[in-house]
């Protein structure tokens, strides 16, 4: 029989690092523009939109590190798994005030919690890596990442056979709907390659089409999971710019695929706002919710 995955973590428990980031204007101006806006969404000195701390702290291994699947072979927080294999699950983040653009700034990260799960494709191993942000000595945003780890293949989720680049998803609620939050995108690969290329990750599955269908199954790229969060942000912050995130949390359920139509729909709360990304397939690939300070 093999070892369970928590065999191999029993011994793992990596210390904490501590980085440090300028925060210049340059990767929030960037996204902006991949993004579609008129103008950057923050300047120097401006608060930094939430999730759009991704843009930083990011580390450039060497090309000889990277993995077959373009995933680092080592790292403090890559549990030392045989034929490991990852999935990006979700996260959530407290916010109590906003990180700013131009000012130095620090980030503690650390490892939360190891679970072991038993899932539908067999064991899986659930990493919480907690990241806490800093400036002028004040702890500005703690965020906590969840990522699912398996060994090897196990069983292949089922995906579509073909992308159907024609099919549009329908709102829940009709156009006219009062209240409702709508935001269309159909990514291409250019804007994965863009987006890979800011937040330095090197993953083959949303950029090698042949290894996409021949290795991972996938019927073509692989839309980023942090590229769906950052969507449903984005709703809350063009809808509601006067209102401060204070809080929020998201969920990836479903991957998503180059060609595709998303629609991202928010639905205003009391307290903040409700946040989905579907496609004529799927209604919740991704959920989040916000809170507003």
């Amino acid at each position: 029989m093999p070892a369970s995955l928590s065999s191999h973590v029993e011994s793992w428990h990596p210390e904490a690092v501590t980085d440090e980031d300028a925060l210049p204007p340059g990767p929030a101006t960037a996204l902006s523009a991949l993004l579609d806006l008129p103008d950057a969404a923050a300047k120097s000195g401006d608060a930094l939109p939430p999730l759009w701390q991704w843009l930083y702290f990011l580390h450039w291994a060497p090309q000889r590190a990277l993995g077959p699947d373009g995933h680092l072979r080592e790292a403090r927080f890559l549990p030392p798994l045989p034929r490991r294999r990852r999935m990006f699950a979700g996260g959530r983040c407290e916010i109590a005030e906003p990180l700013r653009l131009g000012e130095p700034a620090e980030r503690v990260s650390s490892l939360a919690a190891v679970t072991p799960k038993q899932g539908r494709s067999g064991e899986l191993l659930f990493v919480t890596e907690r990241q806490e942000f800093r400036q002028n000595g004040r702890t500005c945003l703690v965020e906590e990442q969840d990522i699912v780890y398996r060994s090897g293949q196990g069983s292949t989720p089922r995906h579509p056979a073909a992308v159907d680049d024609t099919a549009v998803p329908e709102p829940e609620v009709p156009d006219s709907g009062a209240g409702t939050w709508r935001l269309r995108l159909r990514p291409e690969e250019t804007l994965l390659f863009r987006f890979s290329a800011l937040t330095a990750n090197a993953h083959r599955i949303h950029y090698d089409a042949p290894y996409c269908r021949d290795v991972e199954g996938y019927p073509g790229l692989v839309v980023h999971g942090p590229l769906l969060a950052v969507l449903m942000l984005e709703l809350a912050r063009r809808e509601a710019p006067e209102r401060r995130v204070r809080s929020l949390s998201y969920r990836l359920h479903r991957p998503a695929f180059t060609g595709e139509h998303l629609l991202a729909a928010g639905t205003p709360t009391d307290a903040g706002a409700e946040l989905r990304v579907a496609t004529h397939r799927e209604a919740r690939h991704a959920t989040a919710e916000v809170t507003f300070a």
